[in-house]
């Protein structure tokens, strides 16, 4: 895995130890970026079921101001921080945390800060619409932000969920993006 473009182009980052974790693909992450370039210079972005961080630290690298890396597994979040050092990111722009979407996202509120763009990245075996509907009803989802969840291309996501509407699904390889905003 390595860092596709921007100040951080190029860099290498450590893949997680076991198959148990999916890491995103550098394609995917590639067209992921391409179709939100636009938007994120200056975002604020959360990376939940961040893995290796390689999404999170792709947004770093082409702009974003900030961004916060959940995950449930501490060697997961050992590993984001590894990379994290390897490609000499301010500390001030990032935010590593062990705990659960779920429970991350039960315990943010609106006061702590809209999110422009939340990627969402679970085992595809995981409840997507649980995580949907606690980002919709706690509104932390800037007006014009972005929701997006990587998962397996079979599995069908809905088209709404409590005012996140579906706008787009892009496929690759055995891997789909659904794109979705209020």
């Amino acid at each position: 895995m390595r860092v596709i473009v921007g100040t951080y182009k190029g860099r290498k980052l450590k893949s997680p130890p076991s198959m148990q974790v999916r890491p995103t693909s550098d394609r995917l992450r590639e067209t992921l970026f391409n179709v939100i370039a636009p938007r994120i210079t200056d975002a604020r972005f959360l990376d939940l079921c961040a893995g290796s961080g390689a999404v999170g630290i792709e947004a770093l690298s082409r702009g974003a101001s900030f961004v916060t890396f959940v995950d449930r597994s501490r060697k997961m979040c050992g590993l984001i921080e590894a990379n994290l050092d390897l490609c000499r990111i301010p500390e001030e722009q990032t935010e590593v945390v062990n705990i659960t979407a779920e429970e991350f996202l039960r315990r943010s509120t609106p006061c702590d800060g809209l999110w422009d763009i939340i990627f969402f990245d679970p085992p595809y075996a995981h409840d997507y619409v649980g995580v949907f509907k606690s980002i919709a009803d706690r509104e932390l989802l800037h007006k014009d932000g972005l929701l997006i969840a990587e998962h397996h291309h079979k599995k069908e996501l809905p088209e709404t969920v409590d005012g996140l509407n579906r706008t787009r699904i892009l496929k690759q390889g055995d891997s789909a993006l659904s794109f979705y905003s209020q």
